[in-house]
């Protein structure tokens, strides 16, 4: 493995673990309000981890399909070079539609987080 791939990769893994923690801070500030609700807390835990696969999943999916498209227009314009620009506007069309996918996945991960419809079943 290159060195720059490992930096790369440890850079990663450090931010990853940097957000992971980050909610902690926020729940200890919350703890140390009033006694634990341990409901609420279980929720919250949850609800980070299920909008962390969410984007995860919903980013794999579009980024494999923007890499294949990309990878097939690219193979069209070297076997027939004077279609570059209706594949060009084909290609681009294609990627915002997949890229539509990650922005969903984006507002669904917001919506578990933020407006989380349990926590008003626990308000109660």
């Amino acid at each position: 493995m290159s060195t720059g791939l490992r930096g790369v990769l440890v850079s990663m893994l450090v931010l990853g673990l940097v957000l992971a923690f980050s909610s902690f801070a926020g729940a200890a500030e919350e703890a140390a309000s009033g006694p634990i609700d341990y409901t609420r807390a279980l929720v919250l835990a949850c609800s980070v981890l299920a909008a962390g696969f969410a984007m995860g999943f919903g980013t794999l999916g579009t980024g494999t399909g923007m890499g294949q498209a990309t990878s097939g227009a690219t193979n069209a314009v070297g076997r027939n070079p004077e279609a570059h620009g209706k594949i060009l506007l084909t290609m681009l069309v294609g990627l915002a539609m997949t890229e539509s996918l990650a922005i969903y996945a984006l507002v669904i991960s917001l919506v578990i987080i933020y407006a989380n419809p349990l926590m008003g079943f626990l308000a109660g």
